[in-house]
């Protein structure tokens, strides 16, 4: 029998034929990181490959590993007995997939990916491979994302409406991906009005202006004027913020939240948002299944994630596939990320 080209160990998603560990849990000689969200990217890796675009946040957030290599898409390096080649995931600026070829097969892996537009980073590139290994954050029927164009609509109604009545609108999101492409589907819809941004999201949206990224003027919230109530203004941050007594300069404020986890009503009720707006950088339903037939895959591992449901569907089309429940084999469980 054929060994798998992966196989989870301490380290995360260990590859033997080329001695690398793909978005590894914990210091590793050698490693492949997807993307810089903290559930995939941590320091420690002695010797670190990534995607060139990805590079200025992912070192913001790990620091300069010691041997640090970027690839452009599609450009591949040989590791052990290995070609290892990063495509775009479509997931946040500088996020890759990875293809792992080998005499014994060729492997790819998600770390993360979804494939509605984002003016924010490259579109998701499939590619022909044996098996995929594919994250399931959102692996339920229930999750089917409305476009982005509607989602971006309804909060600049909702905006209007904090505006009419001199109320801050405070939007909850994720500091890294999600913050910027809320910021730049505003600036597509035509917003030049400056947005206000919680600390925690001004050095990551530096690094996408700085990479061209289109967006509307920014500036920290904490630099206002002094007694600013902010009426009528656009506020991001991030979910830890809620509750905390950076929230008290928004006397009277609306607070709606960006996350898929917002397709299903009950989860706003119980945070206490007024509103929420269904975005997610990650897949749904239809593209999960989608995406599984795009790879031509013989086989499908599910990963990040409840898999069973998806599991269940592609064996019922013909398909190999199996679970990995790397939440008890490795980490503890992913539930609400930050790229959701």
């Amino acid at each position: 029998m054929t060994e798998p080209l992966l196989t989870p160990d301490a380290g995360g998603l260990y590859c033997r034929a080329g001695n690398f560990w793909i978005d590894p849990l914990r210091a590793v000689p050698r490693s492949v990181i997807t993307h810089a969200h903290a559930d995939h990217a941590r320091s420690g890796a002695a010797e670190v490959v990534t995607a060139k675009p990805g590079i200025p946040v992912l070192t913001h957030r790990i620091g300069e590993p010691d041997d640090l290599t970027g690839l452009d898409y599609g450009e591949s390096i040989e590791m052990g007995d290995t070609r290892v080649t990063l495509f775009p995931a479509g997931h946040i600026l500088g996020s890759a997939t990875v293809r792992i070829e080998s005499e014994h097969g060729t492997w790819g892996v998600s770390g993360d990916f979804k494939r509605a537009p984002d003016p924010t980073c490259e579109a998701f590139a499939p590619y022909p491979c044996d098996v995929w290994v594919s994250e399931c954050t959102f692996g339920l029927p229930v999750y089917r994302w409305p476009s982005p164009r509607e989602v971006v609509a309804d909060i600049l109604s909702w905006w209007g409406a904090c505006k009419a009545a001199d109320r801050p609108a405070v939007l909850f999101c994720y500091a890294l991906g999600k913050a910027q492409r809320v910021l730049s589907e505003l600036a597509a819809a035509g917003v030049t009005e400056t947005v206000w941004l919680h600390g925690a999201m001004i050095p990551l949206t530096e690094c996408y202006r700085q990479q061209g990224i289109a967006l509307p003027p920014t500036l920290p919230a904490t630099e206002a004027d002094k007694g600013e109530k902010f009426k009528g203004q656009l506020v991001l941050a991030p979910p830890s913020a809620s509750g905390s007594p950076w929230m008290r300069r928004f006397p009277k404020h609306s607070a709606g939240f960006v996350s898929g986890w917002m397709r299903i009503r009950g989860n706003r009720r119980r945070r206490g948002y007024d509103r929420g707006f269904v975005l997610s950088d990650h897949a749904d339903w239809p593209d999960l299944v989608q995406t599984a037939a795009d790879m031509q895959a013989r086989k499908v591992i599910t990963i990040h994630g409840n898999g069973e449901s998806l599991v269940r569907h592609l064996k019922d089309q013909g398909l190999e596939a199996e679970s990995w429940n790397l939440r008890q084999t490795l980490a503890p469980a992913k539930s609400e990320s930050e790229s959701a």
